[in-house]
């Protein structure tokens, strides 16, 4: 059993942490907000002020927070994990955050005597409630092989990759075909109920085909349904393809449906949609057809 922070309690934070401390795992946790009662209730799950005191008592440290300004605010701001770190110790980022960063945050940690992980996750809410997580890693074999355990206690598909940022790296390439897959799903189930067929069976039919994915399946039943309650929020699919674009403009690369899926980002943000799940991608190609999948004019077309 390991002594593991745990910093970074949303929505995905929390159930994560809680399948460490079922695991027997003694787990020292940080958040900004008041610890979620599911998880302060659990045994040997202890509060403490800031992420130094998280470092100071855990030999393995998880932070999983949104954005990298966050990633390193906790890691060297005042009262961050570098204050509380002692040579030998481990720092892992489950964050999805720049790669060009986490090989500088990596650096810094590593200063101080300590190994870095970057293990980015994908499988959003439900992946992690679930214990399903995909789990992409960059760092050091002997580091991940001492973490290993406990990712797999979160996640089910672990990979180390290579060095420190490129799981990020994986993260934001898993972002890249996620958006369009999206786009691709939003945009057929648009043709087929302006056309007048039943978006439902049109889906049916085709998650039988060679077209099926996850996407179809989940995804494409959230844009019949209209249920666009998150799920993963377009404001952070938003980031991470912001992180992939400006990553693209480093490299001298160009990714043109990237750049369009963020437009279409952008436009579901600008009708108030920042907080919607990232399926409801689909609504910025409704608006600009004048119909909606699975409305009322899709039943007059039928």
């Amino acid at each position: 059993m390991m002594k593991v922070g745990f910093i970074g309690l949303g929505i995905m934070g929390t159930p994560m942490a809680g399948h460490l401390a079922e695991a027997g795992h003694t787990l020292f946790v940080h958040d900004v907000k008041p610890v979620p009662a599911e998880l302060a209730a659990k045994k040997d799950v202890s509060a403490v002020a800031n992420g130094a005191e998280v470092a100071r008592a855990a030999d393995v440290i998880i932070v999983m927070v949104p954005d990298t300004p966050h990633v390193e605010a906790v890691l060297f701001g005042k009262g961050g994990v570098a204050e509380g770190l002692a040579p030998g110790k481990i720092v892992v980022d489950m964050s999805s955050i720049s790669p060009i960063e986490t090989k500088r945050f990596a650096a810094r940690i590593n200063a101080l005597g300590c190994d870095y992980l970057d293990a980015p996750v994908s499988g959003g809410e439900v992946g992690a409630r679930a214990a399903s997580l995909t789990i992409m890693v960059g760092g050091p074999e002997r580091a991940f092989a001492t973490v290993k355990p406990l990712f797999e206690r979160m996640g089910k598909n672990v990979t180390l990759v290579g060095g420190n940022g490129d799981g990020q790296t994986t993260k934001v390439a898993n972002q890249i075909i996620v958006a369009l897959t999206i786009q691709a799903v939003g945009e057929a189930l648009l043709f087929a109920s302006k056309a007048g067929a039943d978006p439902a069976k049109v889906r049916q039919a085709l998650m039988g085909g060679f077209a099926s994915s996850r996407i179809l399946e989940v995804h494409g039943e959230r844009m019949i349904k209209r249920s666009f309650s998150p799920g993963f929020r377009i404001e952070l699919h938003q980031k991470d393809l912001n992180l992939a674009l400006t990553g693209a403009r480093a490299l001298g690369l160009s990714l043109p449906n990237t750049a369009t899926c963020q437009e279409l980002f952008n436009t579901c943000t600008a009708h108030g949609g920042r907080g919607w799940d990232h399926s409801a991608l689909v609504r910025a190609l409704e608006i600009m057809a004048g119909h909606e999948i699975g409305g009322e004019q899709a039943a007059q077309a039928a």
